[in-house]
């Protein structure tokens, strides 16, 4: 961007208008490419991040589909496709998309009697008023 028209000598407001960006960003890129020769942007600083972001989504998928899989077991799914993470790491992940390390919490299964006992009760009681209702289920 400012390679050729700097060195044609216009001026870096005339510059600015012909591209139509802020001066104060042609002035850096132009006292860049004096600096260091060119105008591509520099490495950031920090490591990479290990899982990408579609690895990432794959995580979420099937701990959304199952919320019962622990971290381990992501971490063996991962090591199948070649990625080799920890177990934190794939906890950090979780957390970031708003997934705690809570267990899902096991619910008994209603079974034949239950379902009888529970019609048998509201065909006895369908036709009483809503303060015996409120009072039997504690529903406010």
């Amino acid at each position: 961007m400012g390679k050729s028209k700097e060195k044609s000598g216009s001026s870096l407001g005339a510059i600015s208008k012909h591209l139509k960006v802020p001066c104060s960003s042609v002035q850096i890129i132009v006292r860049k490419y004096k600096h260091h020769g060119t105008t591509q942007p520099s490495y950031r600083s920090g490591r990479r991040r290990v899982l990408s972001p579609r690895d990432e989504r794959t995580l979420v998928r099937k701990v959304q589909i199952n919320p019962r899989t622990t971290a381990k077991d992501l971490v063996k799914m991962l090591e199948e496709t070649g990625t080799k993470v920890s177990i934190s790491t794939v906890k950090r992940v979780l957390y970031r998309h708003n997934l705690k390390g809570r267990s899902a919490r096991k619910k008994p299964l209603l079974q034949n009697r239950h379902k009888k006992a529970r019609l048998q009760f509201a065909t006895a009681h369908g036709d009483k008023d809503r303060t015996f209702l409120e009072k039997c289920f504690l529903v406010l």
